[in-house]
């Protein structure tokens, strides 16, 4: 393996180090990490395992969160065991081709989660402002469609960041200072201006993610909100705002992180490294952590089918 402090370069190569800076702190950086990942992993598979053996949750709101659950899954399988195996053995040699891979699965998963999270507030708007075209508007076929359409996005998105990072020339260090091949982080390895590959990034999150699908999110929760003030009981206003909140908390906890780590990305050098790279790695690991307590949590459905099955399982055993 080549030393990490190596500027040897080879183009079939990189060397990936983890936290630049925390390394006598690796072992016990992975225990925090090892544990959310457990977390997510099992979170997220019985979700949809539950998702998908109980008929009551084979609706458009639970379809939605099964996608969901899917994508949290790459984002957290394509980045975290890379960086526990760094944390546990050492810095680790990645192939370009694998890197690319890996940034590929990365961005992904980034640009899914947030389509699936526009659907999920569409899904909520039409229940909630127009409930008696549920059921017409959200046929399973418009939510195949949906689903098409946002994996074709992320697609086209993704494949340009991984076709400019691929025409790259490198010719200096093959040492990428982070826990996986975050693109930026490996443009930066170039022996070529990368200002292309910088601000494509930044204006496609711009023109998709912010211009669009926030706007649209923060529209939708808007309408909704002036819709559930003028039910006519607290109760039924109270209702309305439960079936939100889950959704609103997932918001946050995937935007909120999302724009701090682009920021810092574009315009935080002063930034410390090991903060930037800390934070980077929690950003692709808490939303997916979270999202299925908070979901499980806060939708009584769920918590219904899941008390009804493990009650189902202990009466059997």
């Amino acid at each position: 393996m080549a030393a990490p402090n190596s500027t040897t370069f080879s183009h079939l190569s990189f060397v990936l180090v983890g936290i630049p800076g925390l390394e006598p702190w690796h072992p016990w950086i992975s225990i925090p990490f090892a544990l959310m990942y457990t977390v997510a992993a099992l979170g997220n598979c019985g979700l949809l395992l539950l998702i998908a053996t109980q008929r009551r949750l084979h609706e458009p709101m639970f379809i939605f969160l099964s996608m969901l659950a899917v994508t949290d899954l790459i984002l957290s399988t394509s980045t975290v065991p890379s960086a526990l195996a760094i944390f546990w053995f050492g810095p680790k040699d990645i192939s370009f081709s694998a890197c690319l891979t890996q940034v590929f699965f990365v961005r992904f998963g980034l640009a899914t989660e947030s389509g699936v999270l526009l659907a999920m507030g569409f899904d909520r708007y039409i229940a909630i402002c127009d409930p008696l075209r549920y059921t017409t508007v959200l046929t399973n076929a418009n939510i195949g469609k949906i689903a098409t359409a946002i994996v074709i996005n992320s697609f086209c998105i993704v494949v340009c960041v991984v076709f400019l990072l691929k025409r790259l020339p490198f010719c200096a260090s093959n040492v990428i200072p982070h826990s996986y091949c975050e693109p930026i982080g490996v443009a930066r390895l170039a022996c070529a201006d990368i200002a292309l590959n910088m601000w494509f990034g930044f204006s496609m999150v711009l023109l998709t993610i912010v211009s669009i699908e926030v706007v649209f999110i923060a529209v939708s929760y808007v309408l909704i909100l002036w819709a559930v003030f003028k039910l006519p009981t607290k109760d039924a206003r109270l209702k309305a705002l439960g079936t939100c909140g889950s959704h609103v908390c997932i918001i946050l906890l995937f935007y909120v992180p999302a724009f701090f780590t682009l920021l810092t990305h574009q315009f935080g050098h002063n930034v410390p490294k090991h903060i930037h790279i800390l934070l980077a790695n929690l950003y692709v690991l808490v939303a997916p952590t979270l999202n299925p307590i908070v979901y499980g949590m806060k939708t009584k459905q769920l918590r219904e089918q899941m008390v009804c099955v493990l009650f189902q399982r202990g009466k059997w055993f």
